[in-house]
């Protein structure tokens, strides 16, 4: 039976002492490293004192034409250790077509923990962990984009979000828009290096202080799940959010869309008093 395995190494995600001593051990004896990037990688090698050894470029780009080198060295008795350029390999990073190519060979996976963004951010931002969704990067626009962030704003669970500098303002303005802005969230950015920022708030709070800073690193945002579902609102006290939201200039869907997110209340019946409202319905229980 061949010795041979493919090993999914972590590696720091910004402080090089993160790097554990399995993971050295693991990068010293892997006869070739599967990475993103041979200059990131080659450097991470040297500032760790591990002695270079072929490296095989696994990107986006190249994952799927890298897969029979690797189950070749495998078969051959060879451990490929594979890395990204930070953190876990296949989270948001190549890897995971290969890791399922080589498990659908036969050969055999193991894994060394590393250090992961998104759970660092979790426990940093002091919102319920119990129960989280990971949605990484979100799509840059369109139809998909609008769907995966209404999908947020209905979660009941914390999710995570990852984002670049370029797109971080938006990002917030879209979740504030869609969950409401008073959804607590949390904008980690530099995670473990030496400029680590952690700010803490509603939606609307992480806008304004994001607007006032120019974005730079890498960011995490996590956002608080929606509300327990509840229909103990009686229409009178929703209409009159609705008659605020619309007096606001905000258009039905936005009202609708706003109120929901923030009570849990169905969708059907908030929309069928809105519509009712901006169609000059009664007004709410005590209205003059």
């Amino acid at each position: 039976m061949t010795a041979g395995q493919l090993l999914i190494v972590g590696t720091p995600i910004g402080n090089l002492s993160d790097l554990s001593p399995r993971a050295i051990e693991a990068l010293t004896t892997a006869d070739a490293i599967a990475c993103e990037d041979t200059r990131r990688t080659g450097r991470l090698l040297l500032l760790s004192g591990i002695e270079r050894r072929p490296l095989l470029v696994v990107n986006e780009h190249t994952e799927l034409a890298r897969v029979a080198e690797v189950i070749e060295r495998i078969s051959n008795g060879e451990v490929v250790a594979l890395v990204s350029d930070a953190g876990m390999p296949a989270v948001s990073d190549p890897g995971q077509r290969l890791v399922a190519s080589v498990l659908d060979a036969g050969l055999p996976v193991a894994v060394v923990p590393g250090p992961t963004a998104a759970v660092s951010a979790l426990v940093l931002s002091g919102l319920p962990s119990r129960r989280f969704v990971f949605e990484g990067f979100l799509a840059r626009k369109g139809r998909e984009r609008a769907e995966e962030v209404a999908a947020i704003a209905r979660q009941p669970r914390t999710t995570i979000v990852y984002e670049s500098p370029k797109r971080v303002l938006k990002t917030l303005v879209d979740l504030s828009d869609a969950c409401g802005p008073e959804r607590q969230a949390a904008v980690c950015r530099e995670l473990t290096k030496l400029h680590e920022t952690v700010e803490r708030g509603t939606l609307a709070e992480l806008v304004t202080l994001v607007q006032e800073t120019e974005p730079r690193g890498e960011y995490v945002i996590v956002i608080d799940g929606r509300p327990e579902i509840t229909d103990e609102l009686t229409d009178g006290q929703l209409i009159e959010r609705i008659d605020e939201g619309l007096a606001a200039g905000q258009s039905t869907r936005d009202v609708v869309a706003s109120i929901v997110a923030e009570t849990g209340v169905q969708k059907r019946r908030v929309y069928n008093l809105a519509t009712n409202r901006s169609k000059g319905g009664p007004a709410a229980e005590g209205d003059s």
